[in-house]
């Protein structure tokens, strides 16, 4: 589309995370083996791409998943950008099992009273907001026909997405189509979003179990 940009907003890779713990925005928490074979296969992925601006989360995670990248980009500083983090929780830290025990724990009822906002975390329309600030701001500096990569997370991603296609926030987290190295492309035109594409360029590297969770997209 002439004189548009495209803002290409990539989920980081997998996570070295034995022990299931919600991790969030703690430290420490970097990409495991698969993990950086999967950066390492976005990067060559990214490489013959016209890239003209990156951006990315101060999270360990998401910035190993764009050295890769940054390395085949050397003419590009990589913009940190604390508005593309991951959504903060009150569950971070804790480790829910298969049994869901973090769910059943008292101290913790009052933060599941509302699930709409959700009570849990930062609201929906606060993620959706600086979410949509980053977004722009990076087609701004990918200048008229660029193109930016932006290095973010699964639920900011996601809500930026239904933002875009003036969909609810309320949704199943089970159900976002948003895996691991997936690429959800906005196409911003006079500073709207006026078109959303999503691919997943290592579909073949995903677990067995992400491929289930996610073989059918909302």
């Amino acid at each position: 589309m002439e004189n548009a940009s495209i803002v290409h907003v990539m989920r980081h890779g997998q996570v070295e995370n034995p022990t299931g713990v919600l991790y969030g925005r703690l430290p420490g928490f970097g990409l495991s083996e698969l993990g950086r074979e999967m950066a390492e296969r976005m990067g060559r992925y990214w490489a013959d791409v016209p890239l003209t601006h990156l951006r990315c989360s101060p999270l360990q995670r998401a910035q190993e998943t764009m050295a890769p990248t940054a390395a085949r980009h050397p003419d590009l500083m990589i913009v940190p950008d604390e508005r593309v983090v991951e959504a903060d929780n009150r569950f971070e830290g804790m480790v829910f099992g298969r049994d869901n025990a973090a769910l059943r724990n008292p101290k913790m009822f009052w933060h599941m009273r509302n699930p709409l906002r959700p009570s849990w975390g930062e609201p929906y329309k606060d993620v959706a907001a600086r979410m949509r600030a980053a977004i722009l701001e990076a087609a701004v500096s990918a200048g008229p026909g660029g193109q930016a990569l932006v290095v973010s997370h699964q639920l900011p991603i996601w809500i930026a997405r239904r933002e875009a296609e003036h969909r609810s926030f309320v949704h199943d987290p089970r159900r976002r189509q948003c895996t691991l190295c997936s690429v959800t492309s906005f196409t911003i035109r006079d500073g709207l979003v006026t078109g959303v594409d999503y691919a997943e360029p290592v579909a073949e590297l995903l677990p067995a179990t992400t491929k289930r969770k996610f073989k059918v997209g909302t």
